[in-house]
């Protein structure tokens, strides 16, 4: 069982997760200090230093922490929907709104996200890599899942066919909050939704 300190220890690194994403979206990883950090969170910074070594560790920390809810919204989603009787083809559709969702709450750290996708040379390569894919994994367990019970085609490439999903989500979702802020989610939804579906060539 969780203790007192634990759980507010864990507060602590909520705030500080939340306080790093915003700055660092608005400025940069290189701009942003460890003092702007304590002070948008509301805190000492000898607080920051007693969760984490350092504002890489912090930065590393943030990205799974993110991710791991990202990979959570999305098994669950999948999961409710199969308990429910639904196909697996609406259990990635479940998969496209949680997607959608986690990333209109966290536009911050999405945006954030995806910049670093692209990085080679920082420190956090690896630990991205490894929460990108269990990500992209929760997709490929679906998608296998739904070759076997006959709904998919035996000739989708599974990894590819993740990747493209969950990039699909990522991609437009910024765009939706960047430049079509006006849509609701469930228009954004429900344009993804026709295309996972195969819609789009009018057949």
């Amino acid at each position: 069982m969780e203790t007192r300190s634990s759980t507010r220890r864990q507060a602590t690194r909520t705030k500080l997760y939340e306080a790093a994403v915003t700055l660092i979206a608005e400025q940069g990883f290189s701009a942003t200090t460890v003092d702007e950090i304590a002070e948008r969170a509301g805190v000492a910074k000898g607080t920051v230093y007693y969760n984490f070594k350092s504002k890489s560790e912090l930065f590393e920390e943030l990205l799974r922490h993110g991710v791991g809810l990202l990979t959570a919204s999305l098994r669950q989603a999948a999961d409710d929907t199969v308990a429910g009787g639904g196909t697996r083809v609406e259990a990635l559709d479940a998969m496209i709104r949680a997607g959608l969702l986690f990333i209109h709450r966290y536009p911050a750290f999405t945006q954030l996200y995806v910049a670093e996708l692209w990085r080679t040379n920082r420190a956090w390569q690896s630990t991205l890599l490894v929460v990108r894919q269990e990500a992209v994994a929760v997709v490929e367990t679906v998608l296998r899942d739904g070759v076997a019970a006959g709904e998919l085609s035996e000739e989708i490439d599974i990894p590819l066919t993740a990747a493209a999903l969950v990039g699909m989500v990522l991609v437009a979702a910024l765009d939706w909050q960047a430049f079509q802020p006006q849509r609701s989610l469930d228009d954004v939804h429900g344009a993804l939704s026709l295309l996972l579906h195969g819609r789009v060539s009018g057949h």
